[in-house]
């Protein structure tokens, strides 16, 4: 039996376009950003008759990460001359209370993730019920559709970790500790499962607290002094593999160390060789896709994917070979 793909009403009346010389000169002044790394209140003056969209994730403050879809975001609302507002909280009921604020302050707009899907359940459908369309980014592809969202824009994680998978069995490994640092994160668990599913050797997973650096290099060392048949650390993200990095040199192990996701650090280490490959799936593009999706959406009635297929932007690897093409975007923060 085949599923619907959720209905959306289509808006009553489309707002009108920006032109162009008018959204260049709102690259500076077209975003408003609440709850962000930089401390700033996000009370900005909302122009007549803009649209507002407000981008919802579960990344935590200082996240470089965080940091390119936010990029992405700000860089799609100045194009569009939309007043826009980035907030997160990795705590899923946060999350959900942010949503239903924005709700509240009768947006045009929501962009969300879906790291933790149950909790965002009740807030989609207050949206709905608000005729506020929603599409979500970056963390659950197996979600959206079901948790009716419009749209989803972001990485296939069980393709992207079997990719790894068969990639570490090009490279002779044995034994790979895969570190998740967010338990139940369901693109994280993903990751490693794909992981799992393709290499031939053995595939393990470590839990962590990843609001602790210290205790991540802790346990990662612990682990590889426990047992030294692993020969390859898998993290799930750039500052958790710059952490391995050390953890295995603490540990006097011949590990190598690959990951999901860039920062410019990270290119670096690629490029010195302290990293083996990293796995992109593009933050800043998904940042930038999903709000300019509710544009084209309230706009033009448009619907990326027909609403019922996904908008890949990963996995894309990122190798010794590849990565001084990569380093130049990366230093400027948009991979």
């Amino acid at each position: 039996m085949k599923t619907r793909p959720p209905s959306h009403r289509f808006p009553r009346r489309p707002l009108p376009l920006a032109a162009l010389a008018v959204a260049v000169g709102l690259l500076v002044t077209g975003c408003s950003s609440a709850g962000d790394s930089s401390g700033e209140d996000g009370a900005g003056t909302a122009g007549a008759g803009r649209m507002k969209v407000t981008m919802v994730t579960h990344g935590t403050e200082d996240d470089a990460f965080w940091e390119r879809v936010r990029k992405g975001a700000e860089a799609a609302a100045a194009k569009d001359g939309i007043d826009l507002t980035y907030v997160s909280d990795p705590d899923p009921a946060g999350q959900a209370a942010l949503v239903r604020d924005a709700i509240r302050d009768g947006v045009d707009g929501l962009a969300l993730t879906l790291a933790k899907p149950q909790a965002m359940k009740g807030p989609v459908n207050e949206a709905r019920a608000a005729d506020i369309p929603v599409v979500g980014l970056n963390s659950g592809i197996d979600a959206w559709r079901s948790s009716g969202l419009l749209e989803y824009f972001g990485q296939d994680e069980g393709v992207a970790g079997r990719a790894v998978g068969d990639e570490l069995d090009d490279l002779k490994a044995e034994h790979a500790l895969c570190v998740v640092h967010e338990r139940g994160n369901v693109a994280l668990e993903a990751r490693c499962a794909g992981v799992k599913k393709a290499f031939g050797g053995t595939t393990e997973n470590l839990y962590v607290d990843g609001t602790d650096m210290r205790a991540v290099s802790g346990a990662i060392t612990a682990r590889l002094r426990q047992d030294p048949t692993i020969d390859e650390v898998v993290t799930n993200g750039a500052d958790y593999a710059l952490t391995a990095v050390d953890a295995v040199e603490e540990a006097d192990s011949g590990a190598r160390v690959a990951t999901f996701d860039l920062s410019e650090e990270l290119v670096d280490a690629v490029r010195g060789g302290n990293v083996q490959f990293a796995v992109d799936q593009q933050p800043y593009l998904q940042g930038y896709l999903a709000v300019d999706a509710l544009w084209l959406y309230r706009t033009n009635g448009n619907i990326s994917g027909g609403g019922v297929a996904p908008v890949l932007t990963g996995p894309a690897f990122v190798t010794k070979d590849n990565a001084a093409s990569v380093a130049g975007f990366a230093a400027d923060g948009t991979r």
